[in-house]
């Protein structure tokens, strides 16, 4: 925030492209796969009981605010749970990166043959999913299935790029900060470009226990710092050379994005809007609605 309040600056044609390293599901990509992400989602954000303790008919100890039980919508929403990018802008960068040729290794092919099955199994690529974001650095395949169906309550399922691919601790809060700078009319939000590259897989292959898994080197670090340039340079590169003619006057998002680009639906907010304490009340209705 302390950037787009700087009054030196005037960021409302400019582009945020946010970049970094992630754990990725085998369901989605491999060690060093590329996913731009179409949203990001708070995935623990919810209701903790320890495993041991919940009820028994509990396929977790995770169940969202608000509910009673796992896999129920949340009935308390803070408004950070979701948000979506602008989807045509996402198409044009998925465009540009298609041909990219992404970096491999001898040590990453031998830990994704270990799974046996694709994607993971197969060379890195350029992928569209959904980051889910946590302050907890979780692994194995439990969590794994419990944060992907939280990830399908607040997508909707809706298409491409709705599943859970990878893992991240920060982008929710980021892109928050943007939306309040969106709705001071210091930045534009229909111009934020999301990319994670895999250094790790989020579970274990077949055979393999999950702390072992956890703890094992797997390969993937330095060619998903790499492929952050090598995937990125291509779409820093298209803004530049095709300023003039499209990206300066913006690629116009997708229909409704207003509502859908968080799930308290920030930027139709009148600017006379009071706020009231963010937290519980009323905005379950409004989730409900970009269901």
């Amino acid at each position: 925030m302390a950037l787009v309040l700087n009054p030196m600056f005037d960021l409302k044609t400019t582009y945020f492209f946010i970049g970094g390293i992630a754990g990725i599901t085998p369901h989605c990509g491999t060690l060093g796969s590329v996913n731009f992400a179409r949203f990001t989602v708070q995935v623990a954000l919810s209701y903790e009981v320890d495993a041991k303790q919940k009820p028994e008919n509990f396929s977790t100890g995770y169940f969202l605010q608000g509910s009673s039980a796992p896999g129920e919508p949340a009935g308390n929403i803070y408004g950070t749970e979701v948000f979506e990018v602008n989807t045509n802008l996402l198409d044009k960068v998925l465009n540009v990166t298609k041909n990219v040729v992404l970096n491999d290794s001898t040590d990453v092919a031998a830990y994704r043959a270990l799974y046996g099955y694709a994607p993971v199994s197969e060379p890195p690529s350029v992928v569209q999913g959904t980051v889910t974001t946590s302050d907890v650095y979780f692994f194995g395949s439990l969590l794994g299935e419990v944060f992907a169906n939280v990830t399908k309550i607040f997508t909707g399922g809706k298409g491409a790029g709705s599943d859970y691919c990878t893992t991240a601790q920060e982008d929710n809060a980021t892109l928050e900060s943007l939306i309040r700078a969106a709705r001071a009319g210091l930045v534009d939000f229909s111009r934020i470009i999301i990319m994670r590259t895999a250094s790790d897989l989020d579970r274990a292959p077949p055979g393999v226990d999950e702390y072992t898994s956890f703890t094992a080197d797997q390969g993937g670090f330095e060619i998903a710092l790499e492929h952050i340039y090598v995937a990125g340079k291509p779409v820093i590169d298209s803004i530049i050379q095709e300023w003039d003619d499209l990206y300066l006057e913006g690629i116009a998002p997708q229909a409704n994005f207003t509502t859908t680009a968080d799930d308290i639906q920030s930027l139709d907010i009148p600017e006379t809007y009071t706020y009231r304490k963010r937290s519980m009340q009323g905005k379950a209705s409004m989730f409900a609605k970009r269901r």
